[in-house]
This record gives structure tokens, C-alpha cells and sequence, in this order.
């Protein structure tokens, strides 16, 4: 008989090779790594980030007691300027551009020519012929297609520009402290740039979990100097790093969508009845029909003015503790009326809390009597649970302190 020796873990490691995924890493990931217990990875649009960094339950807390710090720089930036960027997006997306002043910041969504979203995301006016676009989805090719015609120049800046968010009760005190010198004056959605070494920081007030928070974005080569920066001074303030767990635990409570996660967008539908309009999504009340032309325009009234609007987005709160993570939603306990998209227990409301895709009448004109089929593991069985699920509206959870100006020292 042949003994096989054991590979070696070079051997191992290289005929892995062909399988690996190549993971890219972002500039604040020395930090991360450093801090990093759980080895609790994920893929980012092919960035290495992190999940959890030590305990889901306590960064969530990070954010809703003290300060979190989360890597955003995976988010796609696409830089826009020139003498009809403003004309570019206000063609592009749903929103009327030109209300948008410079210094300021709003969330909006794109749509193709049949009105289906291609991806929501938010625009920054950085100045009078130059915004900055950030999305969850690469668009360059069609952005390049979309921009024939106008006077404009659009560039992937994903790489050049890292981003952190800094979000929770104390973060304005800790950028104070940090020496943001008037942070305490920015309303939500504005923007301002701040010294930092030999080159400047973009802050905006803005975020995805619900709370008090800020977003900063800065030349890829100062974001380790950005980060001890805010670090340092966040000692006496609680800051702690988080991952997506926590983050995806706190925008649920806000009532905030994902995109791919709560609808599916047009690029990654592989059935054609699988796609959404804005107004299926919960994101009609962008739709500003007293502009010029925009892409889906067309779509978009046809299908008000004909009614055939299949779907809605609502807000659930379901009976129990137990999260309704994909659970399909009935009524009457019989007839299919949707699919939960996401769904949480929160810890600040006390409440089981879900966002729900429903086809209507479901939703719309039929809101009563809606269960919610929860499979539940307990000691290596499932336990079917049928909990009463109840429309609610979004945000489930609203913290005065996000829109507070100035915000108060804590």
C-alpha cells in the first residue's frame, strides 16, 4: 500500500489558488485588521470588510450609546463635473437637481427606460458644475452612455477617495474634540471641507443607521492619519470600530432599504417580473414630475396613470422576539402575500421588526389579518411559527438627536 504524505500548508495554499477570490483592501484596513477578533470577513464589491469585529450585539450599542466608526470605503464614487453636470443629473436621476445647492447633500435613485430602479444611492453637490454620486452598484459603462450629448466629464474615484462613517450620540462632540472646527453648526444633509495635513477632508451629515452621524471622505493616501486622528480623540468619547452586522441591525430600525437586499435591481434581475419601480419601493416620493425629462419618466406616469403598479414596500411589526429573516407573509394564514426582505429584533424599540415586499391589493387596499411563517431553530429542529404581522410606518425607530442642530454634547 502507497502512503500519501500530507500536504504541507504551502502545498495546500497554492492548490487553493484556482478557487480563491481575490479580495481587495481598503486603506483603512490596517486599522481594522488590527482590531479585528472574530476574523469575521465579507466581500464588499470585492473589497475585504468587516461583519463583525468583536461581538454584533455591543457594536450595535457602539452606535446607539457612543460613537461607531465604519468603513465605507468599498461604496461606489463616480465623480461628475463640467458645464452640464448639473443638466447630467438632473436628467439621470429622480430628484430635481437643480433645487440641490452646492454644500448640500440629498438621497435619490435612477431608473432605466421602462422606470425600473437601477440603483439609489446619494448625491453630493460639491460645488456649482461638480457632484460626487455614491451607489451600491458600478455603473461607468452606462453612465459614459447616458452623458453623450452633454458637456460633462464622469470618473470612477472609488479607489482614490476612502470613506468612513462616524455615527452615534457622541460623534459630533468627537469630531470637536478632533478639531472640526463649527461641526456643531452643520444641519442633516449638508457638507463642508476641513483641514487635514496637507490636504483637506469632505464631511457630510449624513448616514445609514438612523442616528446622530457623519460621513467623511478623503485622498486614499491621508486615511490612516485620518483615522488615528479621529481615534485619538474619540477615547474620551466610546468610539469603537464596527462591521455590517451592526450597521444592518441599525438601518432597519431606521427603516432604510438596501439595495439587491429589499429590491432587486434591474442589472441583477434574472426574471423580467422580479424588477421594481420606485414606487413599488418605497421611493415614489422622489419622483418629481414638475422637472424636465428623466430616464423612466415615461414609464413612470404610464404605469400611475394605468394603475398597474404591482407592489409595495411596507414596514411590519411581527408578534414575539424571533427575526423573520426571509419568512413569507400570508393572509389570513392561507393565501401568499409577499416576502420579508429584512428583518431585525430591535433592542432601542423592544419590537420584532420587519420590511416586507407585499403584491398588491396586499399592502395597499387589503392591510389586515397578515401572518408572518417564521421557522425558528431550537436544539437542531425547526419549530413553524405563524405571528400576527401588523403594518407599520417608517422609521420604526426615530432618535431626535439626527436632526438636532447643534446637536447636544454628550
Amino acid at each position: 500500500m502507497t502512503v500519501v504524505p500530507p500536504l504541507t500548508d504551502e502545498k495546500r495554499r497554492a492548490a487553493q489558488k484556482h478557487i480563491e477570490t481575490i479580495r481587495f483592501e481598503t486603506p483603512f484596513h490596517p486599522r481594522i485588521a488590527a482590531l479585528m477578533q472574530t476574523n469575521d470577513w465579507y466581500d464588499w464589491a470585492g473589497y475585504k470588510s468587516a461583519n463583525t469585529l468583536w461581538a454584533e450585539e455591543l457594536e450595535y450599542f457602539a452606535i446607539r450609546a457612543q460613537s461607531a466608526l465604519f468603513d465605507i470605503s468599498p461604496m461606489v464614487k463616480y465623480r461628475i463635473e463640467g458645464p452640464d453636470a448639473e443638466a447630467f443629473c438632473n436628467r439621470l436621476t429622480l430628484r430635481d437637481v437643480s433645487k440641490l445647492r452646492p454644500g448640500r447633500v440629498h438621497y435619490t435613485a435612477w431608473c432605466d427606460d421602462s422606470g425600473h430602479v437601477l440603483d439609489d444611492g446619494t448625491l453630493f453637490r460639491l460645488a456649482d458644475t461638480r457632484f460626487r454620486l455614491c451607489c451600491q452598484e458600478r455603473h461607468l459603462p452606462w453612465l459614459l452612455d447616458g452623458a453623450l450629448g452633454f458637456d460633462v466629464a464622469v470618473t470612477e474615484e472609488t479607489e482614490e477617495i476612502a470613506g468612513l462613517a462616524l455615527q452615534g450620540p457622541t460623534s459630533c462632540a468627537l469630531l470637536k474634540a478632533a478639531g472640526f472646527d463649527g461641526i456643531e453648526t452643520m444641519k442633516p444633509f449638508d457638507i463642508r471641507d476641513f483641514g487635514h495635513e496637507s490636504g483637506s477632508v469632505t464631511v457630510s451629515r449624513t448616514g445609514f443607521t438612523g442616528d446622530l452621524g457623519y460621513e467623511l471622505f478623503i485622498d486614499t493616501p491621508l486615511a490612516l492619519s485620518l483615522w488615528d486622528r479621529l481615534w485619538t480623540a474619540g477615547e474620551l468619547y466610546g468610539i469603537r470600530a464596527i462591521g455590517n452586522a451592526a450597521l444592518n441591525q441599525a438601518r432597519i430600525e431606521a427603516g432604510l432599504i438596501v439595495a439587491n437586499i429589499d429590491f432587486i435591481t434591474t442589472d441583477h434581475a434574472l426574471r423580467a417580473d422580479r424588477v421594481r419601480m420606485p414606487d413599488e419601493t418605497g421611493l415614489g416620493w422622489m419622483v418629481d414630475l414638475k422637472k424636465g425629462h428623466f430616464n423612466g419618466r415615461r414609464a413612470i406616469e404610464d404605469a400611475r396613470r394605468n394603475n398597474s403598479i404591482r407592489h409595495v414596500l411596507v414596514g411590519l411589526e411581527i408578534e414575539g422576539n424571533v427575526p423573520a429573516d426571509h419568512a413569507i407573509v400570508y393572509h389570513r394564514k392561507k393565501r401568499e402575500a409577499g416576502v420579508i426582505t429584512s428583518a431585525a429584533w430591535s433592542p432601542t424599540a423592544k419590537r420584532n421588526l420587519a420590511i416586507a415586499s407585499l403584491e398588491r391589493p396586499y399592502g395597499d387596499t387589503i392591510t389586515e389579518d397578515l401572518w408572518v411563517e417564521i421557522y425558528a431553530l431550537h436544539e437542531l429542529r425547526y419549530t413553524k411559527l405563524m405571528k400576527r404581522a401588523t403594518i407599520v410606518p417608517r422609521p420604526f425607530v426615530k432618535l431626535p438627536r439626527r436632526t438636532a442642530t447643534p446637536p447636544a454634547d454628550c
